[in-house]
């Protein structure tokens, strides 16, 4: 698949000018200016990736400052549904994606209405645009964190090396899922469902393409990290009045470290649901050199190879992006460019 199947528009448009600004009569060979450099490029895709999810936040706190109580819940819904479809028509996000979105979407709707009903958390009960006594915008900050994932496995080129086994993926994750609901009833299975994540995913590198180098990432400290960040977004929401847990009641205090760990096996159901939706990701890249070495490390990428272009479904660019060697082919459900996002998917809600 070639980048203008899978990246949008805009996209392709900041990867020329990305590369040109980076690469134009200045290669940084220097090791100090080469670390610097992938830095910044890294930390410009992860802020292109939490798009949805930021703009989410930034519209809660917004709303919290401005809007009477009474309209805040149908104001933040309409918010959030325009995003949505602006992240479309300005070609932020692709159609593809917005299918995952929708079932992250879902997903997290179900579970907001059960947990609403059984007091893990509550909303204002103002508004119009309720379902079961839940705000429609709850489903949207699910929504945010399948729009990171989506968009950062794009925009990153990700691929995985050791994967485990698929239906033990789906097993756990249904059990974790399952658990969100049934530690209301039987007992709470929630760190021994930890502990066989671990186990799963023990031995699971992450391959990140930046600008010219890829990092291999252990999965289990990339799934930590967002969690840590949705966490501290929690923080943020709640704080704005989105929604309160039973401690915040008398007066706003932060949100309990512990939620990283349900925010945690939160993001092992995300990763299921687009390892299953997005299969490519599942095996290493075609470049062997991707792997030379285990742990966190960085190395030059050269151009893909032709086997990576002949991958599934690859076909020749065409048009404006025939005439740019650097628009990179990706075998994934993602387009790569330099420009774009921080491991901190914003405003979204917590199992």
């Amino acid at each position: 698949m070639t980048v203008r199947h899978l990246s949008t528009a805009v996209e392709a448009r900041i990867d020329r000018a990305a590369r040109r600004l980076l690469d134009a009569g200045h290669q940084p060979h220097r090791p100090v200016r080469l670390a610097v450099t992938e830095f910044l490029v890294f930390g410009a895709k992860q802020a292109w990736a939490c798009t949805f999810g930021a703009l989410l936040l930034a519209t809660m706190v917004v709303v919290h400052l401005t809007v009477p109580p009474g309209a805040r819940n149908d104001v933040l819904t309409v918010a959030a549904a325009a995003i949505q479809v602006g992240m479309l028509v300005f070609g932020l996000e692709t159609v593809r994606e917005l299918r995952v979105v929708l079932v992250f979407h879902v997903v997290g709707t179900v579970m907001e209405v059960f947990k609403t009903h059984v007091g893990s958390w509550q909303y204002g009960s103002d508004g119009w645009l309720v379902v079961a006594g839940v705000p429609l915008f709850s489903g949207f900050m699910y929504g945010a964190v399948g729009s990171y994932m989506v968009r950062v496995v794009r925009l990153f080129d990700l691929h995985f090396d050791r994967w485990p086994r698929q239906w033990l993926l789906v097993v756990v994750a249904a059990g974790i899922y399952a658990n969100f609901f049934g530690h209301h009833f039987v007992w709470d299975a929630r760190y021994v469902l930890l502990a066989l994540v671990v186990v799963l995913f023990a031995r699971t590198t992450m391959h990140v393409r930046v600008h010219r180098a890829t990092l291999r990432m252990p999965v289990l400290l990339a799934m930590a990290l967002v969690a840590v960040f949705i966490w501290l977004a929690e923080d943020v929401a709640t704080w704005a009045g989105a929604w309160a847990y039973p401690d915040q009641a008398a007066g706003w205090e932060p949100v309990a470290p512990t939620k990283i760990v349900a925010w945690l096996l939160l993001m092992v159901i995300s990763v299921a649901l687009v390892a299953w939706l997005y299969p490519q990701v599942r095996s290493a890249p075609a470049d062997p050199g991707a792997r030379h070495r285990p742990g966190l490390e960085a190395r030059p990428t050269a151009a893909p190879s032709a086997a990576l272009r002949r991958s599934a479904g690859s076909r020749r660019p065409r048009g404006a992006h025939a005439d740019h060697p650097h628009s990179v082919q990706l075998s994934g459900p993602s387009g790569s460019h330099p420009l774009a996002a921080n491991p901190q998917p914003s405003a979204t809600k917590r199992p």
